[in-house]
């Protein structure tokens, strides 16, 4: 959608003193401290009958984000003829839900008192100096010769507007005003301060149906749920510059316009085209499938269009967002089961829950926020729990609300800019022992080497012990011992290196349970849990069995999305060391970064196609000599080619890995495909 931008440096604006004053270009951070969807205000949203020319419209609006200069943005979006501005005036609410105000500043466009914003355009007011804090009311003042024909505006302001007639904008209170629970033509309010004081910040974005819009909520209670994240926000001194904007609105839908334009068709204009953004959080889809099958039963295969559709959609907003530098977090949509209007039925619930799936572990998302499994009832997790429902089974109760606000982790909105760098976690297999060793190495050797590389380079790494495997060798416990001295976690990989497969998913938990105690003392790293042979069984039922009894227990999975298969290469290594043939080695040195280039640039590459984004990799590496002998070389070819070290708890942090780091979710773990590998040479030394 085009703006008609008004020229900010060098224009005139009136400050609260009264004389005119220039603001600096210098002040050009700007961040949105509210905002809302814009819509066609129409029927019993429109502005009231008796106010057909020459109306003052005061409204209310509660910033999230403070500063000494502010600006609005209003909007003429989907007006049909031009909207004129007569004048306009900023102040800060006396008490809300009044039309009292305190000292103010007359708006100004362009250095003018009055405007035109075209049909379908918006405007900026001139920067303002008046100082507002994050919490704060301010009122917005407008006069307007003429009622608008076609009104754009948000119906859901949950606070009170005040409406007379003649132009009233300065005026301390409007006596004898007519009030509606509506704002009218205003987008946005932005706020900056001096370029020595501005604390970091950014906006936040929350966009999505009635849920985020607040229904139920009462005027001036301001405790929808971006509202309680905002308040948190203000009381953590490192985040009070971030602003947050509800863009909810009641009624809408990812795919069809309805109550407003559809969220696709929105996002653009809601999200990517706001000042500041960084962060977005998604909470949309349940009008989707409510619409479904409100009227009449839907088809199998609408059903599964509709999902399809849905999460079709949540990859666009993702490869929009992320064009733009913009984090887009996930919410999961809240249960409605019971609920008389739409009246879901057994497979609008599947629906539901293939969606959540999808949000939870596509890896589409840089983050995911549970608010199903937040609000759902446990006995019926079709269904919101009694404490968090208003009573129609869709919407939550004020309860809910806030705790969907307490909810969303304030950790996603750091003020640190993120390294933009991609990650690679770097994790050992077969701890004591793996593949042969030549003349000279130990266990215990191959282990200092191994560590020595990851200190020079400041890289974590996790280990996964096999205590059954090489138990009888001379530095096998030493080997180990050394591993966690030199402060590295030790995880499970079973006693024996079973296959599920192989062996059935009793066998396997037992040598699973029979390694424990050797990590006992590996402060609960000892809870990740590597799967011998990287395989979670080809049989559904076994691997649902396994997976059951880790999340008993308390495990995690270690996931690998890159390998190089470089137990391959020991074997052909030590017998080139016997024979003394330096060429041959070479030989094997050169082919082995070739194939770990190529698996971290092709895993690189997978998770972009699949989720439009880097996803922090989990490398496969053993313990054998050659890798200790190569580590140092593997690790500066990741640092080329652009990879920084992170730990696995880091990597799988990430939303890709859901389904690892709960084993209640569906398997198997997330991985990625690889390009086809050339191994060691053939023949070489054999």
């Amino acid at each position: 959608m085009m703006r008609w931008l008004i020229a900010l440096v060098g224009c005139a604006v009136l400050s609260a003193s009264g004389p005119a004053r220039t603001i600096s270009p210098a002040y050009t951070s700007w961040t949105t401290s509210w905002g809302s969807a814009q819509m066609p205000a129409e029927g019993d949203n429109a502005l009231p009958a008796g106010f057909d020319r020459d109306i003052t419209l005061r409204q209310v609006v509660r910033l999230s984000a403070g500063g000494s200069r502010v600006r609005v943005r209003l909007s003429n979006r989907f007006g049909t003829q031009p909207l004129a501005i007569a004048a306009g005036h900023l102040a800060l609410a006396a008490q809300p839900g009044t039309s009292r105000v305190g000292s103010g500043a007359g708006l100004t466009f362009a250095g003018r008192g009055d405007a035109v914003i075209p049909a379908g355009a918006e405007l900026y007011s001139d920067p303002v100096r008046l100082d507002v804090t994050g919490g704060s009311d301010l009122a917005i003042s407008l006069y307007l010769p003429d009622k608008p024909v076609s009104q754009t505006g948000h119906p859901g302001s949950r606070a009170t507007s005040f409406l007379t007639t003649g132009n009233h904008v300065a005026d301390p209170e409007l006596r004898d005003a007519r009030t509606v629970i509506h704002w009218y033509a205003i987008a946005d309010v932005e706020v900056t301060g001096d370029a020595t004081d501005k604390a970091a910040g950014g906006t936040i974005v929350a966009i999505g149906d009635s849920i985020t819009d607040g229904y139920g909520v009462k005027p001036e209670r301001n405790t929808r749920w971006p509202d309680i994240l905002a308040a948190r926000l203000r009381a953590t001194p490192t985040m009070r510059g971030i602003g947050v904007v509800n863009a909810g609105i009641g009624g809408n839908r990812v795919l069809l316009d309805g109550l407003g334009p559809n969220l696709l068709a929105r996002f653009d204009r809601d999200v990517l085209s706001r000042t500041g953004v960084r962060w977005a959080i998604v909470l949309e889809g349940v009008n989707d499938l409510g619409v479904l099958t409100r009227d009449a039963p839907a088809t199998p295969a609408q059903h599964a269009e509709i999902v399809a559709q849905i999460t079709a959609g949540y990859r666009q907003m993702a490869a929009r967002a992320h064009a733009r530098g913009i984090a887009l977090i996930g919410g999961t949509i809240t249960p409605f089961g019971d609920n008389d209007y739409y009246h879901p039925t057994a497979v609008t619930e599947a629906d539901r829950l293939a969606i959540n799936a999808f949000i939870r572990t596509s890896g589409v998302f840089d983050h995911v926020v549970d608010f199903d499994a937040l609000l759902r009832d446990p006995a019926r997790p079709d269904r919101l729990a009694a404490r968090y429902d208003s009573g129609d089974h869709l919407h939550p109760s004020e309860a809910g609300y806030r705790a969907m606000g307490e909810a969303v982790p304030l950790a996603l909105f750091a003020t640190k800019p993120g390294d933009p760098r991609p990650a690679i976690a770097l994790t050992f297999d077969d701890i004591p022992s793996h593949g042969p060793l030549p003349p000279g190495e130990t266990r215990l050797s191959v282990i200092h080497r191994i560590t020595a590389a990851l200190a020079a380079e400041k890289a974590p790494a996790f280990g996964f012990l096999n205590t059954g495997i090489g138990i009888a060798e001379p530095t096998a416990a030493a080997a180990t011992a050394a591993w966690r001295t030199a402060g590295h976690p030790l995880g499970n990989h079973g006693w024996s290196h079973l296959s599920l497969d192989r062996v059935g998913a009793t066998a396997f938990t037992a040598d699973l349970i029979r390694n424990e105690p050797a990590l006992a003392t590996s402060r609960g790293d000892g809870r990740w849990f590597r799967y011998p042979f990287l395989d979670e069984g080809r049989d559904a039922a076994t691997r649902d069995a396994v997976r059951a009894t880790l999340a008993e227990r308390g495990y995690r999975i270690a996931a690998v999305t890159m390998s190089f298969a470089d137990y391959d290469w020991n074997a052909p290594y030590v017998a080139c060391l016997a024979r003394r043939d330096a060429a041959a080695i070479t030989r094997l040195e050169t082919a082995y970064l070739a194939d770990a280039r190529t698996a971290a640039l092709s895993a690189r590459d997978a998770a972009q196609a699949r989720t439009d984004r880097d996803v922090p990799q989990a490398v496969l590496m053993h313990v054998g000599a050659f890798g200790a002998r190569m580590l140092p070389r593997v690790l500066a070819q990741y640092r080329r080619l652009g990879f920084r070290f992170v730990s696995l708890p880091d990597a799988e942090s990430d939303p890709f890995y859901a389904a690892a780091t709960d084993p209640r979710l569906p398997g198997p773990s997330p991985s990625l495909p690889y390009a086809r590998l050339v191994g060691p040479p053939k023949g070489l030394c054999g």
